[in-house]
């Protein structure tokens, strides 16, 4: 077979059926009273009826298998002051109690090292998967949330050091 061209066409085409969902949403917020905060927020689902391996759950097709998100609040240091998590849906009963082991991230500066310092305190064994699996690009967002509030810290306290925008009102 040929195309119109003449020539021979380079594959076939092949059809393909949408077999998992996830969507993965994360937001930065800086708060009234100080403090600044990151959301992740994971949402799997399946076009299919799902259910659990070990049987005990049916999701039907297209309702959330996992809804679940993890919340940090930190400060301008980048130090994790609070933590919580949110499970609406979830295939298995572990999932509902992992969010206390994400407690053990309290104190915990976001920065070099945080993906090895979760991974030590969250191993696969002590928290679920998909909040873990969270808190890594969530670290970026932290970063991305604070920058214009770092730049304008540089720009007052070490003016010499900022690299950023000049001020229309500045002169030189």
């Amino acid at each position: 077979m040929t195309n119109n061209t003449g020539t021979a066409p380079l594959s076939v085409e092949v059809t393909r059926q949408e077999m998992h969902s996830r969507l993965i949403d994360m937001r930065g917020w800086g708060q009234s009273d100080g403090p600044y905060e990151v959301e992740g927020r994971v949402v799997d689902r399946k076009p299919h009826e799902f259910k659990s391996p070990n049987g005990f759950k049916v999701v039907p097709a297209g309702e959330p298998i996992h809804d679940m998100g993890v919340k940090l609040v930190f400060d301008s240091e980048m130090l994790v002051r609070e933590v919580s998590t949110f499970t609406a849906a979830a295939p298995y009963g572990d999932c509902l109690s992992a969010g206390q082991t994400i407690q053990t991230l309290k104190g915990l500066r976001i920065g070099a090292g945080w993906g090895a310092e979760v991974r030590k305190r969250l191993g696969r064994e002590q928290s679920c998967t998909h909040l873990m699996e969270l808190l890594f690009p969530m670290a970026t967002v932290a970063l991305q949330t604070l920058i214009r509030f770092r730049a304008d810290v540089v720009r007052r306290n070490w003016p010499a050091f900022y690299t950023g925008p000049k001020d229309k009102s500045d002169p030189t």
